[in-house]
Order: C-alpha cells, then structure tokens, then sequence
C-alpha cells in the first residue's frame, strides 16, 4: 500500500470520530480493517495512525480553530473537518512528511471527497497553520 492510499484509509476512519464515541472508535476501527484487502502490518499503520490523530484532536482542533479564523470546528462539515485533522497532524506531529505535501494531499482528498470550495479552504487554513509552524520553528 502506498503513502497516498494510507492517507486516504486513514482519513476514512478519522471522519468516523465523529458518529461514534471514543469507546466504540477502535471496534468500528476493526471492522473496518476486517474488509480492506491489506496485511497485517498495513492495518497495524492504519489503527496506529488513526488513533493518534483522534487521541490528539482536541489539540488538533485547536490549532484548526486557530488558522481557520471565522470557522469554528464545529461549523467546519465533517469531510473536511477530517482532512483537516490529518492534515494538521501530519504536519506537526509527522516529522517524515514534508509540511507542502502535507498540504498537497490534503487538497487532493478534499477534491476527491469534499465540496466544490473544499480544497480551497482547507488549502487556506493549512496555509496559515504551516505559516504559524514554520514561524515557531525560526524561533
């Protein structure tokens, strides 16, 4: 499985966090898994990945809160809502994903799967939240 369609299982199960509770997350994780046609070290990448993007959420969330301005999460639709958290999670918890293709699958995903003004906002908020990153960094 390459890196592109881990993002995108990943992504998949990121946007159930928001249907299911934190207790049933890695059952329904399972089930999912159970389907995919991928080995068992793929799946372990996925749960791995997953999990760590919805146990960090509520830091990711803020950071979205952050750099989307006038969009508080809970006005963001769920779709990009997700993108977003893998997004940001990528880039500042992933020291082996570059921050622009970060960036770039993100969009990519809200194309596939978001609305018709997705990508750009989801560039957009990304966009400022690598701005805020890169800036903490020089520092």
């Amino acid at each position: 499985m390459n890196r592109r369609a881990i993002r995108e299982h990943v992504f998949c199960m990121v946007f159930q966090k928001d249907f299911y509770s934190s207790m049933d997350l890695p059952e329904q994780y399972e089930l999912y898994l159970e389907e995919l046609q991928a080995d068992q070290k793929e799946k372990e990448i996925l749960m791995e990945r997953a999990l760590h993007v919805v146990n960090l959420s509520e830091d990711i969330d803020k950071e979205i809160d952050a750099a989307s301005e006038s969009w508080r999460v809970a006005r963001i639709g769920k779709v990009d809502l997700a993108i977003l958290r893998l997004a940001v999670y990528e880039i500042k918890y992933d020291d082996r994903i570059p921050i622009g293709v970060a960036i770039n699958e993100a969009v990519e995903l809200a194309k596939k799967y978001g609305g018709e003004r997705s990508y750009g906002f989801i560039n957009g908020v990304l966009a400022k939240f690598a701005k805020e990153i890169e800036k903490t960094e020089e520092k």
